[in-house]
């Protein structure tokens, strides 16, 4: 199948042509044709799939045979960072059409709301919003969106763990009711399912193996005491020819002090967390995607909030606690059918974490034997699951429930 089957507008399929997209990816090939039809849409898919096309495509498609005056889709999202990169996308795809697109976001300072605020109401087809700045356009009264064909919520699953659920709702209630409304998510808990009662209507469904890694990613796993992880990093960067590596930590502190370690054994490295002011993140962001930065560290938010490729390493410094967010962390190696390495140190600790990876992705991953450099290999004892215990106490009568006479 190419994207030719899907005779789009000449105008965007130039576009496409143009930026070397022949073929399209197992989420576009199942999303596409739905949403061309107009049907709401559920689409659960791990990162790196291109969902973003699948859904900027057919929008696009439709707006291409419209008068494009109006803000006729709004794309909500969690980060400012992937607001910033689906805009990006959404401008390569649309060069030769004619459709508009405009960021909004949080943080700036006035002159940012204000130039948001003028393209706003410069007749933008296409509007890609955090849900926190998107309701205050709408209070302030400058923004309409009785217009809008098109909702897309994308990576809704993480709007909903940064607490954006009202948000939503509350925008919702700005747009018509007769709309075409499409929810991206990387994982289906039932809070996602409740949203989509309320959001969607009669939708299909699309599931594409939220639950495993791409085929492409060398999975490897180090046993490792703390203090040999440093050592251990620092060996794999100097020995391994990685050229864009993205190091995953547990928490905010940790990444500064992460940070502060490979600087000091000369290791190129930028720490990228919510301390750091816009202007910051960005230049960092843009460092590292040009090739100028080697080595970016962060936390969970890097793993759904960047969209980089050519990433060759991933090293998650901290086993994750959720086994979700390890797929996301190793999904940023391996896009588009390349191929990369993950590696994650596990210490005692982490060892269930371990176990309720490899649960979720069915197999064992391989573990390395630990260079001599890094100091003596350690062996943990191995993780048992607690067995609950259901027998009633001794000395204790089972409860019976009383039967009514």
């Amino acid at each position: 199948m190419t994207f030719q089957d899907f005779n789009f507008h000449e105008h965007l399929q130039e576009g496409l042509d143009s930026m070397g997209y022949s073929e399209p990816t197992p989420i576009q090939q199942s999303a596409i044709p739905i949403i061309l039809k107009g049907h709401d849409l559920i689409a659960c898919a791990q990162t790196g799939t291109g969902k973003t096309a699948s859904y900027l495509l057919p929008v696009m498609d439709y707006i291409s045979k419209t008068d494009k005056k109006n803000i006729t889709t709004l794309i909500l999202a969690p980060t400012r960072e992937l607001a910033q990169q689906i805009d990006q996308q959404a401008e390569g795809l649309a060069y030769f059409t004619g459709i508009s697109s405009v960021a909004i976001f949080g943080g700036g300072d006035g002159i940012v709301y204000e130039q948001q605020r003028r393209a706003i109401q410069n007749n933008v087809n296409i509007l890609i919003a955090t849900p926190g700045r998107l309701i205050a356009h709408l209070s302030s009264g400058v923004l309409k969106l009785n217009q809008v064909k098109h909702l897309v919520l994308d990576e809704a699953d993480r709007m909903l763990d940064m607490g954006f659920q009202e948000d939503i709702l509350r925008i919702i209630s700005y747009l018509p009711k007769e709309r075409q409304t499409l929810l991206f998510s990387a994982t289906m808990p039932s809070r996602i399912r409740s949203l989509a009662n309320t959001a969607l209507n009669n939708p299909e469904q699309i599931n594409l193996a939220v639950s495993q890694p791409a085929a492409g990613i060398d999975q490897q796993i180090y046993k490792v005491l703390d203090e040999q992880k440093i050592p251990l990093i620092q060996l794999i960067l100097n020995k391994g020819a990685f050229s864009s590596v993205i190091i995953f930590a547990s928490t905010k502190e940790k990444v500064k002090e992460l940070y502060k370690a490979l600087r000091k054994i000369h290791i190129d490295a930028k720490a990228f967390h919510s301390d750091l002011d816009q202007s910051e993140r960005e230049e960092i962001l843009l460092e590292f995607k040009n090739r100028k930065l080697k080595v970016l560290i962060g936390t969970d938010v890097l793993s759904r909030g960047i969209d980089v490729e050519g990433i060759d390493l991933v090293v998650n410094y901290d086993a994750p606690s959720d086994p979700e967010d390890y797929i996301h962390r190793i999904g940023r190696t391996a896009r588009a059918a390349t191929t990369g390495t993950a590696i994650t140190l596990v210490n005692e600790r982490d060892q269930r974490k371990l176990s309720q990876i490899e649960a979720m992705i069915g197999r064992e991953i391989p573990c390395s034997i630990l260079p001599d450099e890094a100091g003596e290999q350690v062996e943990f004892k191995p993780y048992v699951k607690a067995k609950k215990n259901r027998k009633p106490p001794q000395g204790k009568r089972k409860f019976k429930p009383k039967t009514r006479q």
